[in-house]
């Protein structure tokens, strides 16, 4: 009677238009609108049209993805590979495991998820970076070494000592 109980996020749902089964692997980038679904293997990125504003992905238990993710609404309880954009509401289940930055509007997470990688919050969706610039064209990103000597192997352990010498 004078209880005041908080009203429950909305969880997204809704119809999957499309279906990525477990016995299928898809390799190159991915564009979707309506609802993805995915128990397969995905080797790309997998991205929302900017129009599909209730976009959803969802990454089952058996489900990985080896790329980025953008989506407004993400549902994973599988494996990622690379940095996921939920431009609205991000929920990891118990299983999810992502190796990568997350960035996100509202986040639910279950006890079990793990997340190696930054977690980064913004209020203002707009205001997330999106990975992709364009249909397929990836945002030229600095690659690890570029800033080495021109020298330098840039392998781990190997120290450039003056010309042509290495120590380890």
């Amino acid at each position: 009677m004078f209880s005041k109980k908080k009203p429950k996020a909305k969880r997204p749902h809704g119809r999957f238009d499309t279906l990525i089964s477990a016995k299928t692997r898809v390799e190159g980038d991915i564009h979707f609108t309506g609802g993805l679904h995915i128990d397969g293997r995905v080797k790309g990125c997998v991205v929302s049209d900017e129009q599909a504003d209730n976009a959803l992905l969802r990454l089952s238990e058996c489900g990985e993805v080896e790329g980025d993710i953008v989506a407004p609404n993400i549902v994973i309880n599988g494996t990622v590979k690379g940095d996921v954009y939920a431009l609205a509401h991000l929920e990891l289940a118990g299983k999810a495991a992502i190796t990568g930055n997350v960035y996100y509007n509202l986040i639910e997470m279950e006890a079990g998820a793990s997340v190696n990688g930054n977690m980064v919050h913004s209020k203002d969706p707009d205001s997330l970076p999106r990975r992709l610039a364009g249909p397929g064209k990836p945002e030229p990103v600095e690659q690890a070494g570029d800033d080495l000597p021109e020298d330098s192997s840039g392998e781990p352990g190997d120290i450039s000592i003056g010309q042509g010498k290495t120590a380890e």
